[in-house]
């Protein structure tokens, strides 16, 4: 990255999602503004989205960026690497990762959540950037903490698992 960004301020957007989630019990809806609020606030990305667990893939949810790939096998990608492990992904430039899936040309780095709701897996979030090394430890702290917040919220909903939309 050439120029500085902004500094997300994680702690006041975690409060401000937790407010926007906390008298709504559809799981779609807050899936939808989730997505929606960190487009919104995350400086720097080209593509912010959900993939949705079904079955033994993922399969494209609420998202806000280019058309994208639609289903991702468990195990391939990013995304699906960040699945099968459950673990946060931070890849600084996504051509040096092991079978990246390229929706977008544009893209160059990525970090990718697990979405977990009482040890299930839901599927997980995706933030890309059209920049190299854009994700920090500061950023993969502050967004996982935003997923947490949404998972909480997922818990108390109308969630239907496992399908959660």
């Amino acid at each position: 990255m050439s120029e500085q960004l902004p500094a997300v301020n994680y702690g006041t957007l975690n409060q401000q999602l937790a407010a926007m989630l906390a008298n709504e019990s559809d799981a779609l809806a807050n899936s939808a503004n989730f997505v929606g609020l960190l487009f919104s606030e995350i400086p720097d990305h080209n593509w912010l989205g959900i993939y949705v667990l079904r079955s033994d893939e993922l399969v494209l949810g609420p998202y806000q960026g280019r058309p994208a790939c639609v289903r991702i096998s468990l195990g391939r990608g990013v995304c699906g690497t960040a699945a099968e492990k459950r673990e946060t992904l931070r890849v600084a430039d996504v051509h040096d990762f092991a079978d990246h899936i390229v929706c977008d040309a544009a893209s160059k780095s990525e970090i990718v959540v697990p979405l977990i709701v009482g040890g299930q897996l839901l599927g997980v979030l995706d933030v890309d950037s059209p920049s190299a090394s854009r994700f920090t430890e500061t950023d993969q702290q502050g967004i996982e903490g935003l997923c947490n917040t949404f998972t909480a919220a997922l818990e108390k909903s109308e969630l239907r698992l496992p399908e959660f939309i």
